[in-house]
């Protein structure tokens, strides 16, 4: 029989029989990220969808607060009526999981950490997650951060949960910081570029003044499939720059922007809603990459490797993200999908196995897996949180 907590108390008591019962608990909200991680789902179902909701919201402060199973598309309504976001772009992967859209809940994108092509001038999620209530693996409810970005004392215990995937404690209220929406939104695109070509341009308008937002790289295949004209009937490789703010110094940036890249090759300018498309798809990923059939890795990396990890499986497809540091590679799940020569084309970063069968999830490691020192550490932490390891028990990793 599945637990569902109708509040905080709930959960504590819930959490707490688990504990003293030895039983894992498989932590599910809206279930739009059931099929990343390893596929072991033991014990029994904590549905916490109900603890959504009880929203306290205040634009002047650019804080909200609310429930952590609220639905994303809940949150994104309320700040799109006072003309304001959550800076780092949280990605739709409903159509990545053939799921309805916008289907995630705020809890879920902080737990997993996810941003957007935003993320290389505003940060992760994690950096926005300014506190939550939770209950530790002990049944017992604490609470870390607060409702302001510094935070002087104790540790950082929002950034530690983000990422954790629901293994180190169960969240049932977050606190994040939003912003204002910016105004007017335009990309510059550079058609005909080589990968490594493409990077440098990259390069030169993230380090440029003019405040870049956004800086990625689809090779012509891919950008054949997108929904804006002026990239599928392109005939090339598309690099795009975003820039965004009001809409005078929006026009200035991008003007400058096409002087300066001009000299790597054919410039052109995206506007308004176009360019809003465009940063969509490379965002929720799935419309460049439709293939449902494809393993689909996410792979971390600095800039300059981004073409050698996209290089590492020839055929594959691909396309580069915050400035050729994000390679999203899709490959044929035969044998590893492509694991080894993935892993092996970089020196410092990480592979994440977004989408696969629960069968190849089983086999290869989902996420990067850790040094030794370092998975000591996870194990270490691990412990202080949840002794009995009854949260989400190897959703991550074998053993934690």
């Amino acid at each position: 029989m599945d637990l569902k907590p109708r509040d905080a108390k709930d959960l504590c008591d819930a959490v707490a029989w688990a504990a003293a019962e030895g039983e894992a608990l498989d932590i599910v909200a809206g279930g739009s990220k059931a099929a990343l991680g390893r596929p072991e789902r033991p014990g029994r179902k904590l549905d916490v969808s109900a603890l959504r909701g009880d929203i306290e919201y205040e634009p002047e402060e650019l804080v909200l607060t609310c429930g952590a199973a609220t639905p994303m598309r809940e949150i994104l309504l309320l700040l799109e009526q006072r003309a304001q976001i959550l800076a780092f772009e949280p990605p739709d992967f409903g159509a990545l999981y053939g799921l309805a859209p916008e289907g995630g809940t705020i809890g879920g994108a902080l737990g997993a950490n996810l941003a957007g092509p935003r993320r290389i001038k505003m940060g992760a999620a994690r950096d926005h997650f300014l506190g939550f209530s939770g209950v530790s693996g002990r049944g017992e409810e604490f609470k870390a951060g607060g409702r302001v970005v510094k935070n002087v004392t104790g540790y950082d215990l929002p950034k530690l949960v983000a990422g954790s995937m629901g293994t180190l404690a169960i969240v049932d209220r977050v606190t994040v910081k939003v912003m204002p929406a910016a105004a007017k939104t335009r990309s510059v695109l550079v058609f005909g570029l080589e990968p490594a070509k493409a990077v440098a341009a990259m390069a030169d308008a993230l380090n440029s003044p003019w405040e870049v937002s956004g800086a990625a790289y689809l090779p012509e295949a891919v950008a054949r499939r997108s929904a804006v004209d002026h990239v599928s009937g392109a005939g090339a490789s598309v690099t795009a720059i975003r820039v965004e703010g009001t809409a005078v110094s929006v026009a200035a940036r991008c003007e400058a922007l096409r002087t300066s890249l001009g000299t790597f090759g054919a410039v052109e300018e995206l506007h308004s809603m176009r360019s809003v498309k465009l940063w969509r798809e490379i965002r929720d990923v799935a419309p460049l990459l439709p293939d449902t059939s494809a393993a689909l890795w996410r792979v971390s990396v600095a800039p300059t490797h981004g073409p050698a990890v996209a290089a590492a499986v020839p055929g594959a497809d691909w396309f580069l993200d915050w400035g050729g540091g994000l390679v999203w590679l899709a490959t044929p799940e035969a044998g590893d999908a492509s694991a080894g020569p993935i892993r092996a084309s970089f020196g410092e970063g990480h592979a994440t196995l977004m989408r696969a069968s629960a069968g190849l999830r089983a086999r290869v490691p989902v996420f990067e897996p850790p040094a030794p020192g370092v998975a000591a550490l996870n194990r270490g932490v691990k412990a202080q949180f949840d002794p009995r390891g009854i949260l989400n028990p190897g959703r991550m990793f074998e053993g934690i």
